[in-house]
């Protein structure tokens, strides 16, 4: 480990700054100002490096069109942007903030298979940058000459927009909106041009962030993905809505890379550390020792509360003679499944399927709903029942029944853990360090290869005999996800889960009639581990395997999805969402190699009719016929 060495690789971290924190400020502007939570500004950083690809290649190798090909794809990719934002953002303004998630995960699936339909699967690599192809010597090494430019283009960018916020008339309306933007649409301002001019700028800065890294790496299509969740490190660490925060953060980061590539194969003390993995995760770290110790980031500040004005929600009431009757007609129907295997032999592992996805959606709801704690890590719980379950059968020797004891267990302490970090947040900063800590376990699992298996994971999980064959692991997954959710649904009918809505709903006023709010919500992260770490468990033991997978963001976003789907509103929400995502999700994967886009497409269609969710508008329509009916004089029809 030589000092040369550490300087060129903390200049590679300078250059890699510059696009990183162009996507970052970008996402910053469009959360400060309209309060969407946008999962699809990955996909414009990923369509801006495309889009260069294409432009440069038709342009030639000329200076002019090289750079006049990654400005015209900044350009269009925030024309893309603005088209996003009239045709489908501005139609979901109303809806819960949650919802608006569902609305740009879609767009992340039609992004995805749209560059895969016009640029194939194979990496892109783009041409060099005319002029700035070679590179020049620095302490006996070699530096690119582009990362020289690279270094530059970030602090103006940052110079420009600061400019921009804060010397300019439009400015100006953009740092009101970001503090009270109700307030400043009484004022007179037009509020839906003031959004689409944010998202405008917010989309430019991600293509042109894209574009400018063309040189650098290829053009693929995992970069949305991969992007995101550093650009969300970024605007959190950095503080929201600060601009400045995020150049810091994403200096801090990048250098923190730059680092631990250098650092690389540490011996300590016996032990050796593979620092270089650590690039995968140290986002995350970083996001979550900020949070802990200064939950609005280094240059943020408490957000004002949101006035959202989607419908207050109605309160839960236990389930009438219609439900009941229904909840049972429907165990009937779950009980019958096996009987039809000869007719459809691929209906029992459907609905099992769905039956593992029902008791991870309903215990995310239980602390997303009725608690009101927006997590997006809680894939972490699952991993963790699934991987102590396959631990313990073959480390310990342990049969299925006490693993299924215990493996939740492991589930439930790691939500103890977090969860005392995690409820002294709220809101998106919350949702924040709930997705660090679930990625920091992830790369745990992932690098761990002498104990879990690494990115192999684990294999030969099966049940016992008594519960080899297919029908009678149904029957017994049937019966222990009932059982569950039912134990979940009685606990909100009970004290706790009085306490626990009440210190959702205002904790002032929980506070004052004597509810600890913050150790009814820990309770809340315990319980929701628990069974989610059941899930874990009873899904891997019906795989025979568990991958790192199942500990991945992507793993959560599906259970956000399914809630989100049901509704979060209401109590059969995730189990409505759960059924619809696993049927869809299956059923569209087998019509076309563009599922991703077809499943996005039908989703979005969801959106925009069931804002509420397919439950939620249904409990809706439900409760407006009561209403009417009580209206109705009697004798009349």
């Amino acid at each position: 480990m030589e000092v040369s060495g550490l300087i060129v690789q903390l200049l590679n971290g300078l250059a890699g700054t510059s696009s990183l924190f162009m996507v970052a400020a970008g996402l910053s502007l469009i959360f400060g100002v309209t309060r969407i939570i946008n999962f699809a500004h990955g996909s414009l950083y990923m369509l801006g490096i495309y889009i260069a690809y294409s432009l440069t290649s038709w342009l030639g190798g000329t200076a002019l069109g090289f750079w006049g090909g990654l400005l015209a794809a900044g350009l269009l990719v925030a024309v893309l942007g603005v088209l996003i934002e009239v045709f489908l953002l501005r139609r979901i303004y109303r809806a819960p903030e949650l919802f608006q998630l569902l609305a740009t995960f879609a767009l992340v699936l039609i992004a995805s298979d749209a560059a895969h339909w016009l640029w194939g699967p194979e990496d892109l690599l783009g041409m060099q940058a005319p002029g700035l192809e070679g590179a020049i010597p620095v302490l006996g090494r070699m530096f690119p000459t582009y990362n020289i430019f690279l270094m530059i283009i970030g602090p103006l960018v940052l110079l420009l927009l600061w400019w921009l916020l804060n010397r300019t008339r439009w400015g100006t309306f953009v740092r009101a909106a970001t503090q009270d933007k109700e307030m400043l649409g009484a004022l007179g301002v037009n509020q839906a041009w003031l959004f689409t001019s944010v998202f405008a700028l917010g989309s430019f800065l991600a293509g042109l962030g894209g574009a400018l890294e063309l040189p650098n790496e290829p053009a693929s299509l995992g970069l949305d993905m991969r992007i995101i969740g550093d650009a969300f490190a970024v605007v959190v660490v950095g503080g929201m809505g600060s601009i400045t925060g995020a150049f810091l953060a994403a200096l801090l980061i990048t250098e923190m890379k730059a680092v631990c590539i250098w650092l690389g194969t540490v011996q300590l003390a016996g032990l050796q550390i593979e620092f270089s993995q650590l690039t995968m995760v140290v986002e995350f770290l970083i996001m979550a020792l900020v949070l802990v110790f200064r939950p609005w980031g280094l240059l943020g500040r408490e957000q004002a509360a949101s006035r959202n004005s989607a419908p207050i929600e109605a309160p839960i009431r236990p389930a009438g003679r219609f439900l009941q009757v229904t909840a049972c007609l429907t165990l009937l129907l779950l009980a019958g499944v096996p009987l039809l295997e000869d007719r459809f032999p691929y209906l029992m592992i459907l609905t099992q399927d769905a039956l593992i996805a029902v008791l991870f959606a309903t215990s995310l709801h239980f602390i997303a709903g009725p608690a009101g704690m927006h997590t997006f890590g809680h894939a972490a719980y699952f991993g963790l029942g699934a991987y102590a379950a396959a631990l313990l059968m073959q480390k310990a020797g342990l049969p299925l029944v006490a693993t299924l004891f215990i493996a939740p267990l492991f589930a439930a302490l790691g939500a103890l853990v977090y969860g005392w970090f995690c409820v002294r947040l709220s809101g998106i900063y919350l949702a924040m360090l709930t997705l660090a800590f679930a990625q920091i376990t992830w790369s745990v699992v992932f690098q761990w290869d002498s104990f879990t298996g690494g990115s192999n994971g684990l294999i030969g999980i099966w049940p016992p005999d008594w519960l080899n064959s297919p029908q009678a692991y149904y029957y017994f997954t049937l019966i222990i996800v009932a059982g569950s959710v039912l134990a979940l649904r009685r606990l909100l009918f009970s004290p706790f889960g009085y306490a626990m809505r009440a210190g959702r709903d205002s904790v002032l006023r929980s506070d004052a009639i004597g509810i600890n709010v913050k150790h009814t919500q820990w309770l809340a992260f315990v319980i929701a581990g628990l069974f989610a770490g059941l899930a874990g468990v009873l899904y891997v033991y019906s795989k025979g395997s568990v991958s790192p997978e199942e500990l991945h963001i992507s793993k959560s976003v599906d259970g956000l999805v399914m809630v989100l789907l049901g509704g979060v509103q209401s109590l059969l929400g995730p189990i409505v969402g759960a059924f619809s995502y696993t049927v869809l999700h299956d059923y569209v994967v087998g019509m076309t190699d563009y599922w991703k886009a077809l499943f996005g497409l039908v989703i979005l269609v969801l959106v925009l009719l069931f804002p509420q969710g397919i439950a939620g508008f249904f409990a809706q329509l439900g409760r407006r016929f009561q209403a009417r009916q009580a209206m109705t004089p009697k004798g009349q029809p």
